[in-house]
């Protein structure tokens, strides 16, 4: 996997009449090769975000996991396009139901399958895994500047949320996996 051409092909699909759509098919193809993306992206060794473009119209990272990690349930407001290359995600999907949220379905993604988010999904997002995952996210949007919601876990009490709280989880996360004391 070249990853500057991947992201071209993903920018040059996303100016179609069904971006989304198109992005996937750019995506489907890489993630059926998982040992050719590990090499271009490398053995996920933490949980993190790497970014690989950003712009107002598409971001494309890969999001990696620690074992057993898990995220509450959260929005994005925009599509998103998820495709695992090495590892597994769990999701549990949820919808908006009076005042909170109830879920209504699961889907597991293993390596090499992909999957599509619509804009107004939620969906908590669980490693279950002794060992990484690592999956290659793409949205249509500015992911990192875009205020969405997320959901507690506990109470499912809906909570502001953006880019910069999505990756402290993620670095808790690690505190955790390296024996630390999370905040």
């Amino acid at each position: 996997m070249d990853k500057d051409r991947f992201v071209e092909d993903c920018i040059v699909a996303n100016r179609g009449s069904d971006a989304q759509a198109a992005v996937i098919e750019v995506l489907a193809k890489a993630v059926r090769r998982p040992a050719e993306v590990l090499a271009a992206i490398g053995e996920p060794r933490e949980a993190g975000i790497n970014v690989f473009h950003r712009s107002e119209s598409l971001t494309i990272f890969s999001a990696t996991w620690t074992p057993r990690m898990y995220l509450m349930p959260h929005d994005h407001l925009m599509w998103a396009n998820i495709g695992i290359y090495t590892g597994r995600e769990d999701n549990i999907m949820w919808r908006r139901s009076h005042d909170t949220i109830e879920a209504f379905g699961a889907k597991a993604l293993f390596e090499g399958d992909t999957a599509s988010l619509a804009i107004d999904a939620i969906h908590s997002v669980s490693n279950p895994l002794c060992r990484f995952t690592g999956a290659i996210h793409i949205y249509g949007g500015d992911f990192f500047e875009t205020r969405r919601s997320l959901w507690n876990a506990e109470t499912l009490e809906e909570e502001d949320s953006d880019g910069a709280i999505i990756r402290g989880m993620f670095e808790r996360e690690n505190e955790l996996f390296r024996g630390g004391k999370a905040s």
